[in-house]
């Protein structure tokens, strides 16, 4: 999707990612809320999770999470994993994302 930023991402080469494989791919947040602000964005174009189809694609976003976590070093220590779905949530890009934060005390409820 032509105006998609993170579609846009996706498709350049140079972009810097922290991990990416044939159907993810993964970079820290340009505004982070943690030490730790990692976004795992499928490399189609799903508008929010609640579209999303592919249990293999969710999978996969999840595999690529836990691998950031290990390569952070704080798969140990703990870490949370979030998909804003909707305005009310708090989804300002509609492209499919999940946060990764870590890196310190994450307190509950988070919003």
């Amino acid at each position: 999707m032509a105006d998609c930023i993170f579609c846009r991402l996706a498709a350049d080469p140079a972009f810097r990612t922290v991990h990416r494989d044939d159907r993810v791919m993964a970079f820290d947040d340009i505004d982070p809320k943690a030490p730790v602000h990692v976004l795992v964005v499928p490399l189609e174009h799903v508008e929010s999770v609640r579209e999303m189809e592919d249990p293999g694609l969710l999978a996969a976003l999840f595999t690529a999470a836990h691998a950031v976590a290990s390569q952070r070093g704080v798969s140990e220590s703990g870490y949370r994993l979030v998909f804003n779905v909707g305005p009310d949530a708090g989804q300002t890009v509609h492209h499919a994302h999940l946060h990764l934060l870590a890196g310190r005390h994450l307190t509950w409820p988070p919003g």
